[in-house]
């Protein structure tokens, strides 16, 4: 391989000054879901313990998911 045609392969290789490199696309795994029926079983408000903290999550008049701490 000549230097010239060496030159030519890495201009040809450059992305512009101005392009951003490309980031790898990121993973999706699917979430694991959860029917709020099975959380609630009946009720209105149920407490979760995170981390020594008790949350409460409740359903709305309007059938809406609230949590509060």
């Amino acid at each position: 391989m000549n230097s010239h045609n060496h030159q030519d392969f890495h201009h040809r290789n450059r992305r512009p000054f101005n392009e951003a490199p490309r980031r790898p696309e990121p993973q999706h795994f699917p979430t694991r879901t959860v029917l709020s029926s099975s959380l609630f079983n009946g009720d209105h408000e149920i407490g979760i313990d995170h981390g020594g903290s008790l949350y409460r999550l409740k359903i709305t008049r309007q059938g809406k998911l609230i949590l509060n701490k």
